[in-house]
């Protein structure tokens, strides 16, 4: 009887702990859901890379139907972007700033939950297309008219413009609960010139979120109602298609940067730390960061060089793309002299942090040669540009993110993560990552085109995709590693003190993991380095600041979850039956009320 008793109080934990993560409000749970999640879509990302790497090993291959390979490369484009690398970055928002500005939690925590739990449904959503045989298949820029009724029947097209259209939605909450947050919650003498690098590139993201976000919306809006309401805003003959490829691109360019920008950030925090050397040109950094966002806005046009534009608009255009390299190099310079002269310490995090500016560095110039309109006429949908995308949104961000879960994972969850393993991860994947992508600029220059289904044998393209394969399972390998590593650390990882790699901004200051309420006092910050300054310049300084006897946390709530699960039920609606969308709407409605009126303590 106390046995059954027992477990039946066992179960019911089990259940309260359930509970607990389903309704939290905490940004670092939020913060951790955030990155389980994204890393299990990496993998389903890296299994339909792996399909399509496979079927062009060799030639004339017959391994997969071919419209079973257009979903695969069109899903792992939309996979590895909105659903991998965007909400990973997000993880580190959640967990990181909040703890580098001295701040209890986010400034809206109940819209933060909302934010995942809409990332999560409208992935589903995104990829339930699979269920049906129809995951989406016209590319990851849906370009009209392809992506119309017409040319696109079916339920495959409206997977992508549902799908795209919810995680829109989470994007947006997201970045303007963040941008309030870093706005007004920084503590007390933390000016905006003395904000951690990381938090300075966050903000900067969030800018351009807001901004780009809404040109996507805008066109996916419109190509619903052209799918399905016979509207014509992108008809061939009474529309414009090449409208379509403006509002995708005024948005797909910042996206790049909305990707690229927070890995900037977490390499600007792990140099300096490894180097024990302040960043070389603090302003620099955060100036560069700005015009980089300013520029991105005005170089889109560089996708359309070959759409026929006229000479003024690709001129006008090809100026931009040159320009904006500018405050990209600046970046590198001061990467290369933080290191320059600096006590350098080895490790994972570092190891991977060194390897993204060489990477990123390969990519830029990859990319910039695209300014040119002749070299970019040549080489436009060519495997050349693949490798150049490659170099920048995986040897880029990618690698600045595992440097990123590296060098946090001992605050995230208390223990190191071990570096033997780290070590044989880092070589795995620069070799793999080096094998799969750089020979395709080889394939990009013979003319290979992007999308090919199958090629002939005697096109001379045989070798160099024998060789991205191996590359590829290399690189998988490789990252299947990092999973292990990450587990194993978590169960039986050397435990972490609270300031792990001597760090220099506050989040190393309070305990790792952080207490629910981050800070037993809030932070007074004197310096851009503070922790530094604290240890070093302020020795025997007593703290003047007292804990808080009362802090206020707010509750759990599942009304997010449920107003995201209504908004899934309504693009749902529109790929089935608007009954659904009915449904949802209620369902969205009802929430919407519940959460004005819900109480806030």
């Amino acid at each position: 009887m106390a046995q059954a008793v027992a477990a039946k109080d066992e179960q019911l934990d089990r259940w309260a702990v359930i509970w607990d993560w389903i309704t939290t409000s905490d940004h670092k749970k939020i913060g951790l859901l955030y990155f389980w999640t994204s890393l299990t879509f990496f993998f389903v990302g890296g299994l339909l890379a792996l399909g399509v790497r496979s079927q062009l090993a060799v030639p004339n291959s017959t391994m997969i139907s071919p419209d079973v390979y257009n979903q695969f490369f069109t899903m792992h484009a939309l996979v590895m972007i909105f659903l991998a690398l965007m909400p990973m970055s997000v993880a580190f928002f959640n967990y990181i700033i909040p703890l580098q500005i001295g701040a209890r939690d986010v400034a809206f925590p109940r819209l933060n939950s909302f934010s995942y739990w809409v990332y999560l449904f409208g992935g589903l959503l995104l990829c339930s297309g699979f269920l049906f045989g129809e995951a989406p298949d016209i590319g990851w820029t849906g370009y009209t008219s392809l992506s119309s009724a017409q040319y696109t029947p079916g339920m495959s097209g409206d997977f992508y413009v549902m799908g795209l259209q919810v995680l829109g939605i989470s994007s947006l909450a997201g970045g303007l609960n963040f941008f309030v947050t870093i706005v007004n919650m920084r503590a007390p003498g933390m000016s905006l010139m003395r904000m951690p690098i990381f938090v300075w590139m966050s903000l900067i993201t969030f800018v351009l979120i807001m901004l780009a976000f809404p040109s996507l919306t805008v066109a996916l809006f419109a190509l619903m109602m052209d799918r399905n309401f016979d509207t014509v805003f992108f008809s061939a003959s009474d529309g414009s298609v090449v409208m379509w490829q403006h509002l995708f691109w005024i948005f797909g360019h910042p996206e790049v940067y909305i990707l690229i920008l927070p890995a900037f950030g977490i390499i600007s925090e792990v140099l300096p730390t490894f180097s024990r050397k302040p960043l070389f040109g603090y302003s620099f950094v955060v100036f560069s960061g700005i015009a980089i966002a300013f520029l991105g806005f005005g170089v889109w046009v560089h996708h359309m060089f070959t759409v026929g534009m006229g000479p003024i608009p690709n001129m006008v255009f090809s100026t931009t793309t040159m320009l904006i390299a500018i405050p990209t190099g600046v970046k590198i310079l001061n990467w290369v002299a933080t290191l320059w002269g600096g006590s350098i310490r080895l490790t994972t995090a570092m190891l991977f942090a060194t390897a993204f500016v060489g990477m990123f560095t390969i990519g830029g110039i990859s990319g910039v040669m695209h300014a040119a309109v002749p070299i970019d006429y040549w080489q436009h949908d060519t495997y050349f540009v693949v490798a150049h995308l490659h170099y920048v949104l995986f040897g880029g961000t990618m690698f600045g993110l595992i440097a990123g879960t590296y060098y946090w994972f001992p605050k995230m969850f208390g223990r190191y993560m071990s570096e033997s393993i780290g070590r044989v991860h880092f070589w795995l994947t620069l070799i793999g990552f080096n094998l799969t992508f750089f020979p395709m600029h080889f394939l990009g220059v013979d003319g290979m085109p992007r999308r090919i289904y199958t090629y002939p044998s005697d096109y001379g393209y045989e070798l160099w995709n024998m060789v991205a394969t191996i590359g590829a399972y290399l690189l998988g390998l490789g990252m299947a590693l990092m999973v292990y590593n990450l587990i194993k650390s978590i169960r039986s990882g050397e435990p972490a003190s609270a300031d792990p790699w001597d760090g220099r901004t506050i989040e190393w200051t309070t305990t790792s993991p952080p207490a629910k309420h981050n800070f037993d006092h809030t932070p007074q910050i004197r310096a851009r380095d503070d922790f530094w300054d604290q240890k070093y310049n302020r020795k025997g300084e007593a703290e003047t600041t007292p804990a808080e006897e009362h802090i206020h946390l707010p509750p759990g709530s599942y009304i997010p979850l449920l107003v995201a699960l209504g908004l899934m039920l309504m693009g749902a609606g529109v790929i089935f039956t608007l009954w659904l969308s009915v449904i949802g709407g209620i369902v969205v409605t009802v929430g919407l009320f519940a959460w004005a009126f819900e109480p806030n303590d």
